[in-house]
This record gives structure tokens, C-alpha cells and sequence, in this order.
């Protein structure tokens, strides 16, 4: 496996993708841009919840982010070597503290008592994975679960979330990484799954600058992603919202923003 996606990242790079700067001159957008990106990565999702890799149903949902403050916490497979539990865990911690300058919420690195879990575990650790999850998240659906014990080599990371139905408010998530990913591709996963973790769940094919995007074009999080999590954790954007009533709010908040025009 390692030998696999180490074959990936370089066929990747060959191509000139997994940009990791914020943008460029070749990759300019508007407000326009964010307004419409924002709505297709924030309402919609990319599987049906709770149905393992089935697509979803196309359908606009509701608003989902985090109210309570967010806890990250790093767990390893046992195959995992010392040397790179150091290098990831610095990593995540890193652009942990980077995601609460972005958002304005609160977002730390929390090991003792963390409410999303982030596991970097290999082939070998599949059981301990699958136990985590079902431990993690009390209820996870059987299609979920089997994620962590039977995960396509196509799939490179994932994350799941949960909380409240009624409120659209997520209290736990967990995201999985693989292990065997170099070092790129690890840092690659960290930024997408977390930041989908907190509320932008879908992936857009307009998106660019972007890693909401299945194009690989860019490794890590954007400026234009960063005015995405900026708008999503602006106070007058609640859970709960349709994309009806937050289009109004969330196209003036994109009209103040100083980004790239």
C-alpha cells in the first residue's frame, strides 16, 4: 500500500497537482465564485448520510456546523513508527490552531478529551479502527462502520460526523487517514477531512482555488477556503438554515470579504 500511493503523490505531482500555495495569479475568483461554491460545498453532501459510499440524492440540505468548541485529538495504529506520530501530530496541531484563527471558534488541540478524533492508522489496524469508530460515534450505521475494516484503495481519507439531528449541530467526528500515505498526501488528507469535519462536506468541480474539489489540483487548504470557513462560522449563519434563507446572508458577508477579484 505505501509503495502504491507513494506511486500516486508521483504521478500526481508529475502532472503539476497537489499545488501547495493558497492560489495564484492563474486562479483568480470573485465573490460570485464564493457565493456559489459556498452553497454547493455547504448544502450539499457528496454521500447520502449513513449509506456508506452511495452517492447522495443530488437534493439541497440544511446548514450543519459546530456550536460547541471543537477538541482534535490525533490517535495511531500500532503499525504506525514513532518518527512519524511526531511529524503528524505536529502537523495537526499546527493547522488546528490555524483553523480557530480562520473561523473565529473554538478549535483546539485537545488529547485528553477530544470530541473529533482524528485516526492515522494503516492496513494492519482495520480492527482497531472499526473498535474506535463504534466507540467514538454510539450508533454509527453498519455501512459507516464498515468503512474503517474494507475502505477502497480509491478512497484516500474520509471523515464522519455526528450530533444533533434536530438542531443540525455536530458534537463528534472522526476522520481517517492512511497511514501508508507519504508525507504529502497525510498533510493532503489533514487539511481537507478536518475542514470538511467542520461543516463544508461536498466537493464541487467549480471550486478552484480549492481542496473542495476532486481534481487533486491543489494539496492544501486555499485562500479561497479559508473565506468559505471564515463565512460558514460567521454568527448570522445558524444551523438549521436552508440555502434559501442563508443565500441572502451568506452573498453579502462574500461581498465584504477582501479576497481575490
Amino acid at each position: 500500500m505505501a509503495r502504491f500511493y507513494s506511486r500516486m503523490q508521483a504521478d500526481l505531482l508529475a502532472q503539476g497537482l497537489l499545488r501547495t500555495g493558497g492560489g495564484g495569479v492563474d486562479t483568480p475568483y470573485t465573490d460570485t465564485d464564493l457565493s456559489r461554491n459556498f452553497e454547493r460545498i455547504a448544502f450539499y453532501d457528496e454521500y447520502a448520510r449513513d449509506q456508506g459510499l452511495k452517492k447522495s440524492d443530488g437534493r439541497s440540505g440544511r446548514l450543519r456546523k459546530w456550536k460547541v468548541p471543537v477538541r482534535i485529538g490525533v490517535e495511531f495504529g500500532a503499525s504506525v513508527p514513532k518518527e512519524q506520530r511526531v511529524a503528524d501530530r505536529a502537523i495537526v496541531t499546527g493547522y488546528t490552531a490555524r483553523l480557530a484563527r480562520i473561523t473565529g471558534h473554538p478549535i483546539s488541540a485537545n488529547a485528553r478529551n477530544p470530541n473529533f478524533h482524528v485516526l492515522i492508522m494503516g492496513e494492519d489496524d482495520h480492527d482497531d479502527a472499526r473498535r474506535r469508530a463504534a466507540q467514538i460515534i454510539p450508533g454509527i450505521s453498519q455501512a459507516s462502520l464498515d468503512f474503517f475494516s474494507n475502505l477502497p484503495r480509491s478512497i484516500l481519507c474520509f471523515v464522519i460526523t455526528a450530533g444533533s439531528e434536530k438542531d443540525y449541530e455536530y458534537t463528534r467526528a472522526v476522520a481517517f487517514i492512511r497511514a501508508e500515505h507519504p508525507q504529502l498526501m497525510r498533510q493532503s488528507c489533514v487539511h481537507e477531512e478536518l475542514a470538511q469535519g467542520l461543516g463544508l462536506a461536498n466537493d464541487s468541480p467549480t471550486a478552484r482555488p480549492s481542496i473542495f474539489n476532486d481534481d487533486d489540483e491543489f494539496a492544501f487548504l486555499t485562500t479561497h477556503d479559508e473565506e468559505l470557513l471564515r463565512v460558514l462560522y460567521n454568527p448570522a449563519l445558524v444551523p438549521g438554515m436552508t440555502a434559501d434563507e442563508a443565500r441572502p446572508i451568506f452573498r453579502r458577508l462574500f461581498a465584504r470579504e477582501d479576497g481575490p477579484s
